[in-house]
């Protein structure tokens, strides 16, 4: 949480993006994490590291950055039949650029993913068009990694060296949620980044 108040105090324009429209969604999902997290909430928050923290409605992803662990996207229908990235606070971006990626659609966001096709895209599309409010998914990743770094972004044209197993230290994983909130229907794509080291990944060493 440290890491997090220190990029978002110093680079905002890295790591938190807001278009005015997301507004009503951002604010939806602030209330939505303080009714989970901090139900007792008022003017300001004590995290469990015991930092306080003061709820700014008018910086309602900031905010939610300096609440939980969490990275949140909030992606809506605004083009055509494709979900747009019109909100975000992240953090700890893996190779991931959030000044490239926003408002863009799904797929501008996975370029250049090489097995992001078009039949994934659909795919990927109808999922997030069938996500029900109370039925979130969850999937997750595992990536090796060279350092322990959070904050990695990174442009699509300076793309990073994928280190073979062997050669990494370590194994980085993102356990993703999507949630549709109830009230402005938009869809939040939600991830929690857990770095560990080799040896605490045996499982995984041999792949």
């Amino acid at each position: 949480m440290a890491r997090r108040d220190s990029l978002i105090a110093t680079k905002p324009e890295t790591v938190v993006a807001m278009s005015e429209e997301a507004r009503p969604a951002a604010e939806e999902m602030l209330d939505t994490v303080l009714a989970a997290a901090y139900p007792e909430a008022e003017a300001r928050v004590e995290r469990p590291d015991g930092v306080t923290v003061g709820i700014d409605r008018s910086e309602p992803m900031r905010t939610l950055g300096r609440l939980v662990q969490e990275d949140f996207c909030i992606l809506q229908k605004k083009q055509g039949d494709e979900h747009v990235l019109t909100a975000a606070v992240r953090c700890f971006p893996g190779s991931w650029s959030l000044e490239e990626k926003f408002g863009r659609p799904l797929v501008s966001i996975h370029e250049p993913v090489a097995s992001y096709d078009a039949d994934v895209a659909r795919r990927v599309q109808r999922l997030f068009d069938g996500v029900q409010v109370g039925r979130p998914l969850w999937r997750f990743n595992a990536l090796w990694y060279a350092d322990a770094e959070l904050h990695q972004p990174r442009s699509n044209h300076n793309r990073r060296r994928v280190p073979v197993p062997q050669d990494a230290g370590f194994l980085r994983s993102e356990k993703q949620s999507i949630v549709r909130l109830p009230v402005t229907q938009a869809v939040v794509f939600s991830i929690h980044t857990y770095v560990i080291a080799r040896a605490d990944a045996p499982r995984f060493s041999e792949h």
